[in-house]
């Protein structure tokens, strides 16, 4: 049981939360129904990421025995065998269509995004992810259809600037973590990936510069936008830039300096700085909407 359970990653599900972006950035956390929407969706994703969790692992058995630490997982170390991956794959995906139907509305719209979801992942890790840029970008585009899954399921419009804030603050990440495997494989000989090879470490530096000062202009943008200002009825949203643009450096210097960028769950659930910076922006921001613009 404890390898099964190692085999779904549960502290990934963390990242799920971000399916709760409609419901913090459209005013909602007050309200109820939203919130429940929210997180009965998050469930719904996490499930179905570790059926992609489990498929993975069997694709990459090969390569993750020949990784330092990835030949620890359960698959790679035989502790799970094939057959038992593809039956908790499947099992967790049968969970996650179910959990759906927890939903008050929009149940088969959440459900077709997470089918989506799922889709695509199939396709990356059986073919797609062996294709340089192009495997950054399906990573990033999977949180965009988490935030499009959480703004169904709780009826809340996008806003445009949230969408490609998402992508490309995922973006980012996502070539953060893959500087992560160059590092190694010029420390070792061996690519980790198959498509390391396609990257470098003046490439990876450039991109990371770049998604970075992208993601940072469109936040500023997003929180001097018109739309924003009538939205929330205040223009001081620009003020959390500040954390943004901390949280964003603090998280070069990560991968850059301490070369520990490898998995971003991880950095979040155990770097206090990065913690405290998240921690700021979120109280900053609820209380500018919630308290600073009542005061006014």
């Amino acid at each position: 049981m404890k390898y099964l359970i190692q085999l779904i990653r549960p502290h990934q599900w963390i990242k799920n939360l971000i399916v709760l972006l409609p419901v913090f950035f459209g005013g909602a956390l007050l309200q109820w129904d939203a919130v429940y929407s929210g997180l009965i969706t998050a469930m719904a994703f996490s499930l179905t990421a570790s059926s992609i969790y489990c498929l993975n692992d069997i694709v990459d058995i090969n390569d993750d025995r020949q990784h330092p630490i990835k030949c620890h997982r359960p698959m790679a170390s035989g502790a799970v065998s094939i057959v038992q991956g593809y039956i908790l794959m499947g099992l967790m995906f049968i969970l996650s269509m179910s959990s759906t139907f927890l939903l008050p509305a929009h149940q088969v719209e959440t459900a077709s995004v997470i089918l989506f979801y799922w889709f695509l992942n199939i396709a990356y890790c059986l073919r797609l992810k062996r294709y340089a840029i192009i495997d950054v970008c399906i990573v990033a585009f999977g949180f965009v259809l988490r935030i499009l899954a959480g703004g169904h399921a709780t009826n809340i419009q996008l806003s445009k600037w949230i969408v490609l804030m998402t992508f490309l603050l995922m973006l980012f990440l996502s070539f953060a973590k893959r500087r992560d495997d160059v590092v190694r494989m010029n420390e070792t000989g061996h690519a980790p990936r198959q498509n390391t090879i396609r990257y470098n470490l003046t490439f990876i530096n450039q991109a990371i510069t770049i998604t970075a000062s992208v993601t940072l202009v469109c936040y500023i943008m997003y929180t001097m936008s018109p739309e924003t200002i009538q939205n929330f009825h205040t223009d001081h949203l620009y003020l959390t830039s500040v954390f943004v643009l901390l949280g964003l450096l603090r998280y070069v210097q990560i991968s850059v300096v301490d070369k520990k960028s490898g998995d971003p769950t991880k950095v979040m659930l155990h770097d206090r700085f990065m913690q405290l910076i998240v921690l700021a922006f979120g109280l900053a921001f609820l209380f500018i909407i919630y308290v600073l613009k009542n005061i006014q």
